[in-house]
Order: structure tokens, then sequence, then C-alpha cells
């Protein structure tokens, strides 16, 4: 098998609590994670060494070194099964970037599972040393697209109950909210846990369930970027959206609708009204 093909689904925080701080820094986080049908393309092909080419409409300020996060979780698989061939990774952005729906982190595990089959070793376990280092996001993208209950720093992966039919609407207003700034910004980093899931929810009440639960970094982010203000209360004021809210540490938002005609109706409204935002319509994989 000389070239393999695959595609990086966004991950959303419908729900991201953050429920204390390590003293080592790293947030304990409390979150719901779903992946949505919008995807970053990789292809990876055998070759002497590692490198990578970056494009797509979203390539603008990814680096093609050694610095991407693709690249630093191909030399940590490599280094730790002893590999010795190479790959030329070629990653094509669709997904906006540092916007709160872990694209560089699915990429990552898209990437390791690739790899894992084109060097035809081991793959790493979700809680190993190498993985965990890559990022918080890393071991979740790694499940997808299974829906997942995420604690700790992102490795302790729970199962949840069968999520109702349903689709989203995501919303980026292209602005830029640096998650360390967002992260300083909590009014408090010790905050109550995630409510537990009910199991057999219908769609109406998953809604009402969701929208008990929080997004502790959606304050500082607004303080942050007024846009990201702005997209929530046009998505809050379709009549098709049931909940919306921010996902990750933002810029981009969710708007949770019953199905994907809803989803890409909506999209169309909210595209057509503000031209310079990220919109997509996405079935919940």
């Amino acid at each position: 098998m000389a070239t393999i093909r695959g595609s990086a689904p966004a991950k959303i925080n419908l729900t991201l609590h953050v429920t204390g701080q390590r003293t080592d820094g790293y947030h304990l986080l409390d979150s719901l994670v779903v992946f949505a049908d919008v995807f970053d393309k990789i292809t990876a092909t055998i070759a002497p060494n590692l490198q990578i080419t970056v494009n797509g409409p979203f390539s603008q300020g990814i680096p093609a070194d050694h610095t991407n996060l693709v690249m630093r979780a191909a030399t940590a698989l490599r280094k730790a099964r002893h590999v010795t061939k190479g790959a030329h990774l070629q990653l094509e952005k669709h997904l906006p970037h540092a916007a709160g729906i872990g694209s560089g982190s699915s990429d990552a595990a898209v990437t390791l599972a690739m790899l894992t089959k084109l060097w035809d070793v081991e793959p790493l376990p979700l809680n190993a040393p190498e993985v965990v280092a890559l990022g918080a996001d890393v071991p979740v993208c790694l499940q997808a697209p299974d829906p997942t209950h995420m604690t700790g720093i992102g490795e302790v992966l729970l199962p949840v109950p069968m999520l109702p039919e349903c689709a989203l609407v995501l919303v980026n207003p292209r602005v830029s909210v640096p998650t360390g700034a967002v992260f300083d910004g909590l009014a408090s980093k010790r905050n109550p846990c995630m409510g537990t899931l009910p199991k057999g929810l219908d769609f109406n009440g998953f809604a009402l369930w969701l929208a008990a639960q929080r997004n502790d970094l959606e304050p500082p982010a607004l303080a942050i970027a007024p846009e990201v203000d702005a997209v929530l209360k046009k998505l809050r004021s379709m009549p098709k959206v049931a909940h919306a809210a921010m996902s990750g540490s933002g810029a981009t938002c969710y708007g949770l609708v019953s199905n994907l005609a809803d989803a890409r109706q909506v999209a169309r409204v909210i595209q057509v009204a503000h031209m310079g935002w990220w919109v997509a319509p996405a079935a919940v994989l």
C-alpha cells in the first residue's frame, strides 16, 4: 500500500465545562464532543523522508514544516514504532484553524491512523504519552466519529448514550480568538461539572438538556471578540435552531437543528446575510 487517503472531521464541543486546573497548568475539562461531516483531506504516500505539503482554502498561515501538528504526530509515531520509512503528507485545509473545532487535532489523529496502516505498525494507545503530548483534543479525535464524554485534560474518554438524529449549522465570523487569552479570561477555573446525559432523549429533550449546560469559555471569548456574540445572536434568531453555543475556545459557534435539510436552509439564510462568515451545514456523524 503506497498511498492512503483520509478525511479529518470537525470536532464540536457541544458543552465545555472547565472544572479545575492542575499544578502543571493544564485545565480540567468536562465536555460532550461530537464530530460533523465537514472535513480536511489528507493523503499519505510512502517516501524516503517525512515531508508535508499544505493547500486548500484555509491553508494560509498553516506551517509546512516540522512544527505542523500533522508532522509532529507522524514523527511521534515513527519514533515510537522505530519506523525507518518516511511519508509525503498532503494536507488539504477546508476547515478554519484555531477556530474551536479541533481541525489541527483531527488532522493529527487521522494522520496517526493512516500512517499506522501505511507503515504497517501497531497503533499508539489513546492514552500513550506521545498522543497526549500532541494536545488535549488529539485523544478524543482518535475516537471519531463516536460521540464522546471527554474529561480530565482530554485523555479520559467515556461513551455516551445514543444521541437523537440532529444536524448542525457551523458559523465562524473569521476572527482570531487566542486560546490562551480565553482561558486566562475565565472568571473561575473551578466550575460545576456537566450534568449527566440521560438515555433515550428525543431531539427536543436533547436541546433542553444542552441549554442547561455551559461552555465556560464563551464569556471570555465574547469579551475578546464581540463578533462571536453577533454569530450567537444570529443563530438564536433562526426559528429552526433549537439551541446555539460556542464550540471549544471559539470563534466557531454551532446551531442545533433537527435534520440536515433544516441545517442547509438556515446556513443559506445566514450566508446571504453575512458573506464574510464561514458557514457550513453539517450532519452529526
